[in-house]
């Protein structure tokens, strides 16, 4: 029986987090060899002020990325097909 645990810092919707768990368990029911019933998939939302990397909470980089002009260069380049930073990907809701 896979058990898949997925943890994320809060801010999604309920429907993007449905959209994630319907994913992930397609994900494992086109790669393992088990029945659909026996995936597991739990998603775990931690609140930003309880997320750090680096010393800095999810919360704080929040903060810093709307105040800073970096944000802008995050979106461009994600709207050109570009992953974010991986330190950076958490600020996203």
């Amino acid at each position: 029986m896979p058990q898949i645990d997925i943890t994320l810092a809060e801010g999604r919707t309920p429907a993007q987090l449905r959209e994630l768990m319907h994913e992930v368990h397609a994900a494992v029911l086109r790669t393992v060899d088990t029945r659909p019933e026996y995936i597991r998939v739990v998603v775990r939302e931690v609140p930003r002020t309880h997320w750090a990397t680096g010393d800095v909470s999810v919360a704080e980089m929040d903060a810093t990325s709307r105040a800073s002009p970096t944000t802008d260069r995050q979106d461009s380049s994600a709207a050109d097909g570009q992953r974010p930073h991986p330190a950076h990907q958490e600020q996203q809701p």
